[in-house]
C-alpha cells in the first residue's frame, strides 16, 4: 500500500462520522477535483494529493486542539516515511489554504493555490449550499433571521462565534469566493456554481415573501 493508500485510510478513519459538512466525503471531492486542476496547470501531484487529503483533520471547526492536530499529521507523515520537504511543503498549504472570515493570506505555491481552489469549490454550487445548512445546523443556528444582518470585516473570533445564520453565511464568505480564485479551471468552475447560488437565493427570498436587496 503506497503513502496516499495509507493516509486515505488514516483520513477516512478519522472524519467518517463527521456532521459538520467536512466529513470524509468532503475529503474525497476536494482530493478528486485538486487533482484534476493539478494536471492541468502542472502542480506536484503527490503533494496536491497529500495535501487535499490532510487539509481538514486539523480544521478548528472540528477540532478542539489544532496545535494538537498540526502536530498529529507531522507525525503521521513521518511514520509513513514522506520527506521534509515534502511536509514543510504539505503542513504550509494545510496551515493557509482555509478562509477563516476572510483573513486568509494569499497562498505562496502552485499546489497551495490548487488545493485551496478545490477545497473552495466544494463551499459553492449545490453541494456547497447543502453543507452551508448541514454546518449551520450543527452549529444550532437559524436558516434565516431577518434582524441578524450579514457580517464584514470580521474576526476569526467573530466569524467562528456570533450568532449568525445558514443565509448570511452566503453573503459572508460563498458569495466572495468567486473572487478568490487561483487557476484557470477554478475560476471557471466557480462561476457555475456561483450563477447556481444566485439563483437559488432569489428563489429563496421570493419564498420567503420579501424581495431580495
Amino acid at each position: 500500500m503506497d503513502k496516499i493508500e495509507q493516509t486515505e485510510r488514516w483520513v477516512k478513519d478519522k472524519l467518517v462520522n463527521e456532521t459538520t459538512g467536512h466529513d470524509w466525503y468532503h475529503i474525497v471531492r476536494v482530493t478528486n477535483i485538486a487533482k484534476e486542476i493539478a494536471e492541468q496547470e502542472g502542480a506536484n501531484l503527490f503533494i496536491v494529493t497529500m495535501a487535499a487529503l490532510l487539509h481538514d483533520v486539523a480544521d478548528d471547526k472540528i477540532v478542539d486542539d489544532e496545535t494538537a492536530a498540526l502536530q498529529e499529521i507531522v507525525d503521521w507523515l513521518h511514520t509513513i516515511e514522506v520527506s521534509e520537504e515534502a511536509i514543510h511543503h504539505i503542513m504550509e498549504i494545510i496551515q493557509t489554504i482555509s478562509f477563516k472570515g476572510g483573513t486568509g493570506k494569499k497562498v505562496q505555491t502552485l499546489e497551495a493555490q490548487v488545493v485551496q481552489d478545490a477545497d473552495r469549490l466544494d463551499a459553492l454550487g449545490a453541494i456547497g449550499i447543502a453543507r452551508t445548512f448541514q454546518y449551520s445546523g450543527a452549529k444550532g443556528q437559524a436558516i434565516y433571521d431577518p434582524t441578524i444582518q450579514p457580517r464584514t470585516n470580521m474576526t476569526l473570533a467573530q466569524y467562528r462565534n456570533e450568532k449568525s445564520s445558514a443565509i448570511n453565511h452566503f453573503y459572508e464568505k460563498l458569495l466572495l469566493l468567486k473572487e478568490t480564485m487561483n487557476t484557470v479551471e477554478g475560476k471557471r468552475i466557480a462561476t457555475q456554481r456561483h450563477h447556481f447560488m444566485e439563483q437559488f437565493l432569489a428563489q429563496f427570498f421570493e419564498e420567503w415573501g420579501m424581495k431580495q436587496e
